[in-house]
């Protein structure tokens, strides 16, 4: 039963209001926005409000999880009461998060450890491309080789989870300061994105953790505002508000893809979710995770998410991290909602043996099945002394297995992918006169402080003003051993043709031409940081980015513009006619500079595509974050999810609003041409609602069976050798209840074709792929009447469609 504090959070949800959709001015650095929920006194019965799902489903073993299920029921038979509460509590020790060894059973314990783009407390480890960037590579092989890679350096260190992907925040809002730790403002893009790193990190023998679950949209006030004591709440973390259709649909999307690749635990998340917080909201870990989706791994807490024991325990929570009292203060020795407190509940009858049980089985069970019991490297001791969360005071170094080679260098050759991957990644948004690739120019200026080396130490933690940006900041950065800055690239390439020249102030005021003579081309690197607990204040570049572009346009009439970004900027200076071409390179990797000065030469074609849209005006897009409340009441933090279905491309469609570059889009050296779409049935007689099977991990099977083949012919029409990504979109019929997309992505795949050559690519629909989430039946439904398919370069460049009509009217 949940507690009475629960209760009340979820019926505290107040109604929503109009949302204004416009704000933060021009987006200048100066605006520092500020977005006022309005509120009002009505309470919904849906909408704002988590209904009450128990128990917590048992794990069953089903998607191949059963031997290792067998192995892990064995293990929790031998426990001690104490043990058990150890088993699902945090404790401190050498990794970010640690489950403490049990020696007598020969159990080394479990070492969770940072995060999506990198092994963070490490030494000589990798720094990959951040989760942005690989989905602007549209890649599904990129996508695998990042995770695997990932994978074996998280295994080497002796890592046994990884706290990654990310597909929460999804990408709501323009303005959200994690975005650049997920990958698309797209469900169906970012879905592919979590399953293939999951295999990839499963794959190398490391526990994936699909985060933030579920509606972590903002940084805002993610967490509670305490009193000076640090220990009374003066207001709640900002509640996440979003109706059935559009959990369904958007939030919920790519996790169902995370659950059907069997990742081995989900993390919820840090905010309320219609009134509840994430990590005690049964319906979402209860309902929609553990019984809709059929997850078998267990559901983590975020650092410091847990507010409450048992009542979080019954909604779902299978592990307390990092074991601490949550918002009240992360550190293990103040206590724990769980640890003492499990042995005690369990043994004055509040909380069922079987329950705590059922928790431990589904933390031991992936750990048998990725063979984690057997010659797993030890813990790398110099994880414990770079940690910076766990003092070593506060743990017992001899507790833990760390017997192997220290500071082991587990790099290997993955600085080669690092680098192909940043050069796939890179998107071509503007190319005039074919002023790329570079034609060996005797003369080179480079601008902007992006462009030279870091001056704040590798450890990548905040923006500075100088030195190249390749990775944002918090938990989600890593640690550079190396980084590849755009002007060394630069200069090593063009040491036998150019002259250099670097120019790296800030803003540059040229009252004439430069001197001695005009440079062939000039190079301006520009960059836009963003980081964990924070939220973006504007979507230019930053330090005055924009206008060092125009004083160096103003007198340079080949100005190439590189941007290292979180994601969207606003490009005001795409209009100048002396800027004659853009790259947006996102945060790339240790490999940086290498991998852009792949794309200048055109040693690499530019393949990216946009993961979302860049619109003409901050003031274009539409769901913004809560940024302040007007009131002080303790659960006054609302966030009403209004926009429903309509974020990035959706709601630029629906409202017809142009754009400068919408999503999916990216230029490259040749030229491409799409033809003969078909589609074909590889059903008869397609009811409208799928067959009630089983549910198996990623929810009913009948959901993921194919129903159509879709084909199309991609012609390289242009003279040189290059790959592009064509797409497919679904038009639904007029059947589909209001509020549907006018278009939505449903297929994409990387092709790499000679100058001439042609090829057919394939598209899989499946049934979910042509559903909606029906709100009446609790189900997905294909509406009847009939669908367009349209395939193209982009999701407003479509250059060929065809029809289909699954279900009669």
């Amino acid at each position: 039963m949940a507690s009475s504090r629960t209760l009340l959070l979820a019926l505290a949800a107040l109604a929503p209001a109009t949302n204004a959709q416009n704000f933060g001015g021009s987006g200048r650095a100066a605006d520092d926005f500020t977005y006022v929920q309005p509120l009002n006194t009505t309470i919904l019965g849906g909408y704002g409000h988590s209904p009450a799902v128990y128990p917590s489903p048992n794990m069953t073993g089903t998607g191949g999880w059963k031997d290792a299920m067998a192995k892990a029921q064995e293990f929790v038979s031998q426990l001690t009461p104490e043990e058990k509460a150890w088993m699902v509590t945090g404790a401190a020790g050498p990794c970010v998060g640690n489950i403490k060894p049990i020696p007598r059973l020969g159990f080394n314990g479990i070492c969770l450890q940072d995060g999506p783009l990198s092994i963070r407390v490490a030494d000589y480890a990798s720094v990959f491309s951040a989760g942005v960037s690989a989905a602007a590579s549209w890649d599904r092989k990129v996508l695998y080789e990042r995770g695997f890679a990932m994978g074996e350096e998280f295994k080497a260190k002796g890592a046994q989870v990884a706290l990654s992907p990310v597909c929460g925040p999804l990408g709501r809002s323009a303005y959200s300061g994690r975005n650049w730790e997920g990958f698309a403002a797209d469900p169906y893009l970012t879905g592919v994105a979590m399953e293939v790193t999951i295999k990839g990190h499963q794959d190398a023998g490391v526990q994936a953790t699909p985060k933030h679950f579920i509606g972590n949209e903002q940084e805002t006030q993610r967490n509670p505002t305490l009193d000076e004591s640090g220990t009374n709440v003066i207001q709640e973390a900002i509640s996440a508000n979003i109706d059935d259709r559009t959990m369904h649909e958007l939030y919920l999307w790519p996790f169902a893809n995370s659950v059907r690749a069997n990742a081995a635990s989900i993390m919820c998340s840090y905010q309320r979710l219609n009134g509840s917080y994430g990590c005690e909201n049964s319906k979402a870990l209860n309902g929609l995770l553990k019984g809709e989706l059929g997850f078998q791994g267990y559901v983590m807490s975020d650092w410091g998410a847990v507010h409450s024991g048992v009542p979080s325990i019954e909604s779902g929570l299978d592990m307390n991290m990092p074991g601490g009292l949550g918002a009240y203060g992360m550190d293990p020795t103040l206590g724990s909602y769980f640890g003492g407190n499990v042995t005690t509940a369990v043994n004055n009858g509040t909380l069922q043996e079987s329950r705590l049980d059922d928790m431990i089985v589904r933390i031991m069970t992936p750990y048998y099945h990725l063979g984690q019991d057997k010659d797993f490297p030890t813990t790398d001791a110099s994880s414990g002394v770079l940690n910076t969360f766990f003092k070593k005071k506060d743990w017992k170094p001899e507790e833990w297995n760390m017997t192997g080679e220290s500071s082991r260098d587990v790099r290997g050759n993955h600085g080669d992918l690092i680098r192909k991957h940043g050069a796939e990644a890179t998107v071509l948004l503007k190319n005039v006169n074919k002023a790329l690739p570079l034609k060996a120019p005797k003369s080179i200026a480079v601008f902007g402080n992006d462009a030279g080396d870091i001056t704040e130490g590798f450890l990548n933690q905040k923006s500075y003003e100088y030195g190249t940006l390749a990775a944002g900041g918090g938990s989600g950065t890593g640690r550079f051993t190396y980084l590849i800055t755009p002007l060394e690239a630069v200069k090593a390439r063009a040491r036998k043709d150019a002259v250099v020249e670097q120019h790296p102030d800030r803003l540059e005021q040229h009252d004439r031409p430069l001197e001695p003579h005009s440079p062939e081309v000039c190079l301006v690197f520009l960059k836009t940081w963003a980081e964990e607990a924070t939220d973006r204040k504007h979507l230019s570049v930053d330090y005055d980015g924009e206008e060092v572009v125009a004083s160096v346009a103003k007198f340079c009439n080949n100005t190439v513009v590189v941007t290292h970004s979180s994601g969207i900027n606003l490009l005001p200076f795409a209009d100048h006619p002396n800027v004659t071409a853009i790259l947006a390179a996102h945060y790339p990797g240790q490999e940086s500079g290498n991998s852009i000065v792949d794309i200048l030469y055109g040693d690499v074609n530019p393949s990216g595509k946009l993961p979302y849209t860049i619109a003409f005006n901050g003031t274009d897009y539409n769901a913004p974050p809560t940024t302040a409340v007007n009131t002080t009441g303790i659960d006054d933090w609302q966030s009403w999810f209004d926009e429903k279905l309509e974020i990035d491309y959706r709601y630029f469609d629906a409202h017809n609003i142009s754009v400068r570059y919408e999503f999916g889009f990216g230029l490259s050296y040749t030229t491409f041409e799409l033809a003969e779409l078909k589609a074909e049935a590889l059903a008869q007689d397609i009811p409208a609602a799928p067959a009630a099977e089983p549910v198996q991990p990623g929810g009913n099977p009948a959901l993921w069976a194919p129903l159509y083949n879709v084909t199309v012919e991609v012609s390289n029409t242009g003279d040189a050798d290059g790959a592009t990504v064509p797409q497919l979109y679904v038009h639904f019929p007029d059947s589909t209840p209001a509020g549907t997309p006018p278009q939505q992505l449903r297929g994409f795949d990387k092709v790499l074709l000679k100058k001439g050559d042609k090829t057919t690519v394939s598209f899989e629909l499946m049934r979910r792929d042509i559903s909606y989430w029906d709100i009446v039946s609790q189900g997905w439904v294909i509406p009847a009447g009939e669908f367009t398919l349209s395939a193209g370069l982009s999701s407003r460049d479509f250059r060929a469609t065809a029809k289909i009509t699954p279900v009669k009217a």
